[in-house]
């Protein structure tokens, strides 16, 4: 029995000493990202030619208390109206669908390039609903918003130009927090994820290793989402 626990307690920390090695390795990549010149390849977007199309994406699922909020701040995005497309997918069963419509309708009055587009059914959940989105997207690059963000107006401003290069497949990007002071539990929860996108995502990446794309606040090119497979709604996230 002493044997067995001796044999437990060594695999436990022999566990937890490559753990740490792994997140000492992300350390020190993040300290040698940090000296590093940005010098990567982007897009000119002086010339129009360079700027492609984007579509996007934003899954729902009866957010009546925040889907306004969404639709106001995307529709404030600053990139050229002939070049963009938003897809509100919308598997909302609740009062919020009705609300959703109209709110899309005075956006597409305005000139804002909306669509609502529902299902007869739920299948794949949201990993269902990109899915469906996808196949009858006009862009070359997918944007991915839950319905609790609000992205600066220069979001696109920011990352559509890295895939210039041609081997970036996805550009994720840092999550901040609106609600970070409002409890000591929105505290730790803030700097959790803080931690992972400053050290890990950022270590990972200056790494060569995959990085995660976190399910929303990301952007891909649509090719390299077919390649991998397509969405699946069998993950537990996207």
């Amino acid at each position: 029995m002493q044997t067995a626990i001796v044999i437990i307690y060594t695999l436990a920390l022999t566990v937890i000493f490559l753990y740490s090695l792994a997140q000492l390795n992300l350390l020190l990549n993040y300290l040698k990202a940090k000296k590093k010149k940005d010098d990567a390849p982007v897009f000119d977007f002086s010339k129009a030619e360079e700027i492609p199309f984007v579509t996007i994406q934003l899954p729902l699922y009866n957010e009546l208390y925040v889907v306004e909020r969404l639709l106001d701040n995307i529709a404030q995005i600053d990139y050229p109206l002939d070049k963009l497309e938003i897809q509100v997918l919308d598997d909302s069963t609740d009062e919020s669908l009705q609300t959703t419509q109209r709110k899309i309708e005075a956006l597409q009055a305005a000139g804002i390039p909306i669509k609502h587009i529902t299902r007869t059914n739920r299948q794949g959940f949201k990993a269902g609903a990109l899915k469906e989105g996808l196949a009858i997207a006009k862009g070359e690059f997918i944007a991915i918003f839950d319905s609790d963000f609000v992205p600066n107006p220069d979001w696109l401003q920011k990352t559509v130009p890295y895939f210039k290069d041609e081997k970036i497949g996805v550009v994720q990007t840092r999550w901040a927090h609106l609600n970070r002071d409002y409890s000591l539990l929105t505290k730790i929860q803030a700097f959790a994820l803080d931690f992972h996108f400053v050290l890990e995502q950022v270590g990972r990446n200056f790494g060569h290793h995959f990085i995660n794309f976190n399910g929303t606040a990301g952007i891909w090119r649509k090719t390299c989402i077919l390649d991998a497979g397509n969405w699946q709604g069998d993950t537990l996230t996207e």
